[in-house]
């Protein structure tokens, strides 16, 4: 008999929650349902403000999100029921990424925080509530992220091609899967993602994506630019490493904008190939025997970007997740779905040799439901 779970995704990009519905079997994971449900503006705007470098919440500024994501989780959850025509009491549990505003695995107080009280979640569906996954990895001595590389271990590795995986968000992540199994996994932040193109495009379109590379496609990559870019000493960091908004965002940009004569679409242009220049030497840094490249993740659908990486001059070649039967826009939800399975069944949810964590750990509190654990 399958087992039902659901998984709650909200990414650095801010832009919605993605809610799942997974069945999982001895043979794998199945998406049986999906849907991408909105954050308000009004929400959106104080989420964003406080994810800036540098900002600072009071206490009830900080509970009132944290309360507010909670409800708008569970809600998501109620809509993807209702969506699915499945009764609560058939889902096994849920498991909530939280929204993440401070990621900090460095230094004497390494955290992560993740708002969007579990506890609402549980007691507004019902359903045992698995979260907080990443502190319980950097208690471990461990980054606390990236977390999803142990589920593209499970759904995609193969047995006889090297593989890379990238989850273009916010922030782009790439899991880089040996080709023998006894291998060591591989898998880090390589930077920003989507975050940069889409504060720009606020900036200078109005709008909050540059939809279909449009403003990108106006303007060409300035090589200095890029180059001073590329510069920065996050992408030369050895591993393990992870990062999110508090670093790379407009003031990080801002710094490095000294040639007031380009254009804003030459700076989009030239943030485009920023993401996928380091996405690409990454995998050549890091795993070059790679012969595939599997795309999820929202830049799946920038088509300036998606083009950057296929031009790649190695013999990689590029597809997005959904040749492999994955919807690139809910695989990382499939992946908090799957972390709330391993707790359930006591199985381990990160790779050591991903996050730096002394060893494998079970991940994220137990928030139980109606019918307890």
């Amino acid at each position: 008999m399958p087992e039902s779970y659901i998984g709650l995704m909200s990414g650095t990009s801010i832009d919605a929650i993605d809610a799942v519905l997974v069945d999982f079997t001895e043979q794998g994971a199945q998406l049986k349902a999906s849907l991408s449900y909105p954050i308000d503006a009004g929400l959106k705007a104080r989420l964003h403000r406080l994810c800036r470098a540098g900002a600072h919440a009071s206490v009830d500024e900080y509970s009132q999100l944290d309360v507010n994501m909670g409800r708008l989780f569970a809600d998501a959850v109620k809509q993807l029921l209702q969506q699915a025509v499945v009764d609560a009491k058939q889902i096994a549990a849920i498991g909530s990424h939280g929204q993440t505003v401070y990621h900090n695995p460095e230094g004497d107080t390494p955290t992560s925080l993740q708002i969007g009280d579990p506890n609402i979640i549980a007691e507004q569906t019902g359903i045992t509530t698995v979260a907080d996954f990443r502190r319980r990895d950097i208690a471990a001595g461990g980054q606390g992220a990236p977390l999803v590389p142990a589920f593209h271990q499970a759904l995609l590795q193969q047995d006889d091609e090297a593989r890379a995986i990238v989850n273009i968000g916010g922030i782009a992540n790439v899991t880089l899967l040996p080709a023998k199994t006894d291998q060591a996994v591989l898998g880090f932040d390589t930077g920003p993602g989507n975050t940069l193109l889409d504060q720009w495009a606020l900036r200078h379109i109005k709008q909050n994506m540059d939809k279909d590379a449009q403003f990108c496609r106006q303007g060409n990559s300035n090589t200095t630019l890029l180059q001073t870019l590329l510069a920065d000493p996050y992408f030369s960091r050895p591993l393990p490493k992870s990062t999110g908004r508090e670093y790379f965002n407009l003031d990080w940009l801002d710094g490095y904008l000294n040639d007031t004569s380009l254009s804003p679409a030459d700076v989009q242009a030239s943030l485009c190939e920023l993401t996928a220049t380091t996405i690409m030497d990454a995998i050549n840094t890091y795993a070059p025997s790679s012969r595939r490249l599997i795309v999820c993740g929202g830049g799946v659908h920038n088509p300036a970007l998606m083009d950057l990486l296929k031009n790649n001059k190695s013999a990689i070649a590029v597809d997005s997740s959904a040749q492999y039967g994955v919807d690139p826009d809910y695989l990382e939800g499939m992946a908090f779905a799957w972390l709330a399975y391993q707790t359930l069944h006591g199985k381990n949810g990160n790779l050591n040799s991903v996050t730096g964590a002394h060893s494998d750990r079970i991940l994220g509190g137990i928030y139980p439901g109606e019918r307890g654990l």
